[in-house]
């Protein structure tokens, strides 16, 4: 069992570098597949995203993808969010949350379609704005277990501006701040298990250099299309819980 959840940690490292992702959307199907109760999966993939979102944005901003500047205010945000997000799952039935996701993610995926990959216009980069875009992906994206960082590239690419590269590292970066708020929730009422999260978490880390490393050799277009296909990944599984 070692071994092969440390391959899997390898895996979903790669995965959440070279999309700037959590890696939650993909881990804990997996954890399920295993034998894990939705509950424990939950709580290993969000100590694994702790790993893999700090490393990942360590890497991109040494090799300039990442400014931290005012991008922070998207994870600042992220973070209030996210420790709101236990009143929005026991207001709201599960159903009502997954609708919701669904047009978010429907409308993230058109706008991030119709966006060029190096965009033509400047970024539009204010502080009050990328805090409540923050606020408003972390309340949904821990209500509904994910990392948010699925949402907030394509708003960042089609609705700021952000050139694709930019964009993805950014969202990795944002994912610090929701994994890190999510821990604390899920630590407060013990749902955390350190030792699984851990060597997931530790073996991601050998993904995460790869895929940040393949990322940044990646032509931007094929990048793009290539998010575009996990997205649809995504949109497909989400709209499957409504059936």
């Amino acid at each position: 069992m070692i071994i092969e959840l440390a391959v899997i940690g390898i895996f979903v490292g790669f995965i959440s570098g070279f999309f700037g992702v959590g890696g939650g959307t993909i881990l804990v199907p997996i954890l399920m597949y295993l034998g894990f109760d939705i509950k424990e999966a939950i709580g290993v993939s969000v100590l694994q995203m702790v790993f893999s979102s700090i490393y990942g944005s360590y890497l991109n901003y040494i090799k300039g993808t990442l400014k931290v500047s005012k991008k922070i205010f998207f994870g600042i945000g992220g973070f209030v969010g996210g420790l709101g997000s236990g009143y929005v799952v026991q207001t709201l039935s599960s159903k009502t949350l997954t609708i919701v996701l669904l047009l978010v993610v429907m409308f993230a995926i058109y706008k991030f379609f119709v966006a060029p990959e190096i965009s033509d216009k400047k970024p539009i980069e204010n502080k009050v704005l990328n805090f409540f875009i923050g606020l408003g992906i972390g309340l949904l994206a821990m209500s509904v277990g994910i990392g948010g960082s699925l949402l907030l590239t394509p708003i960042m690419v089609g609705l700021l501006h952000y050139d694709i590269k930019k964009a993805v590292s950014a969202a990795l970066f944002f994912v610090v701040f929701s994994s890190i708020s999510g821990l604390i929730s899920l630590s407060y009422y013990g749902f955390i298990d350190y030792y699984y999260g851990s060597l997931i978490g530790i073996s991601s880390l050998l993904g995460v250099y790869f895929g940040i490393s393949v990322a940044h050799k990646t032509d931007p277009k094929r990048h793009k299309n290539l998010i575009l296909i996990l997205n649809f990944i995504i949109l497909g599984l989400i709209a499957n819980k409504l059936r």
